[in-house]
């Protein structure tokens, strides 16, 4: 509120009005304060209407939030090694932190953390914000960061990012407030690491995690795994500003069309990841709007190269030609998507490979390669689920396009409940859905290095393996982009991934629901909503 002020006006009385909206003031009290400073009822307005615009956008405290993600399973967990789905992180980062979180421009910010330091990009010294406690009352130390690090180590854990974990070969409480990280190779990245959601603290010594002991801004106070959780304020958070929810209940609606028929009848405030064809339910309706975020969100076609068909050679490279891109983009995902080129690196990070051009839709080579792999005149299974977004819809373009050239493929549709367990990674062709990660290496480290955990066409390549060691310790960027772009060109040849577009995540919310913005690890604020939104009154 600093133009068009009364000549009397000062920024000591701007702050004045800013603090009296922050504690709650109504319109009435902030115009007998206008009147008590000597302000003209005509200036007066004018200083209101702005008012009114930041009361929008200040925080307010109060209320429950009732909000649903796309996925759920009997497997969802409190275990932040273990998480997989969104419906995990949405979790998981409501009842923990993280030493660092990223920003919504990708930017590194300290969170449990106070310092993070290194001279080599080899040793780091980690030193810890002083009297935070846990939901239990214990007060975080070095030696819970070290016993949740350690854990992501441990392969009795079973932990989702264990290939990422496994670089930090001394890990160590060097005080009660600092921990030492030595890496077997300089990475540059490791503030960045940090920051995913697998790297939440836990207390020291936890092994139950039927329910969730954390630093983190929510308690857990029901966790149904595979129905619902309810989550309430933490009185004691470390933070100066938030939560602003007294609570929030969080649960899963498969369907796309449920979901935003619950938002529309007001059952809900938040619906996470609505597709494309979901969409047009909304329009023209005035009491709920959009959240959208391109970060390299995509829904893949995996096909698995040790598995007929994709062992056959030929067969991998006939179906990228075969994939409609283009159809996909604009009709499936009806415009809320870029075009992929069968790498994860997307288009919003600054290494992806803008050179590599994607496989055009050419279904006459499609066929010649089919010949070469003797598959023409099979039936070949495609799984897809709800659970995938969009991976239906792909489906049946590919089935379309396969019968023009006299290639069958049968089109199994399963349920979304029990999708990721019982199907991902283990058909032999059937669809994935990965969540934006913030850097090449996470990205490779996870997915293509011949031990990831979501190795989705089981490709394996020590050239590669080799490569992701050698660029994450580069310090020289130049040389560091030459090798992620050719390590990409590898994915998109040899892989068998065929990642047609990156999609925009669109979340869908109550114009009532205030404080979401965009973030680089993915819809719904990066999983992180429940501490930063607020209802209006």
């Amino acid at each position: 509120m600093t133009r068009n002020r009364p000549t009397n006006w000062t920024d000591r009385d701007d702050v004045m009005i800013e603090n009296a909206i922050r504690r709650g003031a109504s319109r009435r009290d902030l115009l007998k304060m206008l009147m008590a400073s000597g302000v003209a009822l005509s200036a007066g307005s004018g200083l209101l209407l702005r008012a009114d615009k930041a009361m929008a956008a200040t925080p307010v405290s109060g209320g429950h939030l009732k909000a649903a993600g796309w996925s759920a399973s009997t497997a969802d967990t409190l275990d932040p090694a273990k998480a997989s789905l969104s419906t995990d992180y949405v979790r998981c980062t409501a009842f923990y932190n993280r030493l660092t979180v990223l920003d919504e421009n990708g930017e590194v910010q300290m969170e449990l953390a106070d310092t993070i330091e290194t001279s080599d990009a080899k040793t780091w010294q980690i030193g810890l914000k002083p009297d935070i406690a846990f939901h239990s009352g214990k007060t975080l130390s070095s030696a819970d960061v070290v016993y949740s690090l350690k854990r992501h180590l441990d392969k009795s854990v079973g932990s989702k990012v264990n290939s990422i974990a496994k670089q930090m070969a001394e890990i160590e409480a060097v005080d009660d407030l600092t921990v030492k990280i030595v890496l077997a190779e300089p990475n540059a990245d490791l503030p960045t690491i940090l920051a995913l959601h697998h790297f939440l603290i836990i207390a020291d010594g936890t092994t139950d995690f039927s329910t969730a002991n954390g630093t983190g801004a929510f308690i857990c106070e029901t966790f149904e795994p595979g129905i619902r959780s309810i989550a309430t304020k933490n009185p004691n958070y470390f933070k100066a500003e938030g939560p602003y929810l007294d609570s929030f209940e969080f649960f899963a609606i498969s369907d796309n069309n449920a979901r935003v028929n619950a938002l529309l009848s007001g059952d809900i405030q938040l619906a996470g990841s609505i597709n494309a064809r979901s969409l047009r339910m909304l329009e023209g309706q005035s009491h709920v709007e959009t959240s959208i975020t391109t970060s390299g969100n995509y829904t893949d076609l995996n096909i698995r190269l040790d598995l007929d068909p994709g062992a056959k050679a030929g067969f991998i490279e006939g179906m990228k030609h075969l994939v409609n891109r283009e159809a996909i983009q604009k009709s499936v995902l009806r415009g809320l998507a870029e075009i992929g080129n069968d790498q994860p690196v997307s288009a919003a990070n600054r290494y992806h490979n803008s050179e590599l051009k994607p496989r055009e839709f050419d279904p006459e080579r499609a066929k010649s390669l089919f010949e070469k792999a003797g598959v023409m005149g099979q039936s070949i299974p495609i799984v897809a689920s709800e659970a995938a977004t969009a991976s239906i819809d792909m489906a049946v373009l590919v089935q379309q396009a396969g019968s023009e050239i006299g290639m069958t493929f049968d089109v199994q549709r399963v349920p979304a409940d029990g999708y990721w367990s019982n199907y991902w990674l283990k058909e032999p062709v059937h669809f994935g859905n990965i969540n934006p990660r913030p850097t090449p290496d996470i990205l490779f480290s996870l997915l293509y290095a011949s031990d990831a955990p979501w190795n989705e066409s089981q490709f394996k390549s020590e050239a590669f393996d080799r490569m992701i060691v050698e660029a994450r310790g580069l310090l020289d960027e130049e040389k560091r982009k030459a090798m992620y772009w050719e390590m990409q060109e590898m994915v998109a040849n040899e892989a068998g991934t065929v990642i047609p577009a990156y999609i925009s995540d669109v979340d869908a919310l109550s114009t009532k629901l205030k404080g979401l913005r965009p973030n680089p690890l993915g819809g719904m604020m990066g999983y992180s909503f429940a501490e930063y939104v607020w209802l209006e009154s």
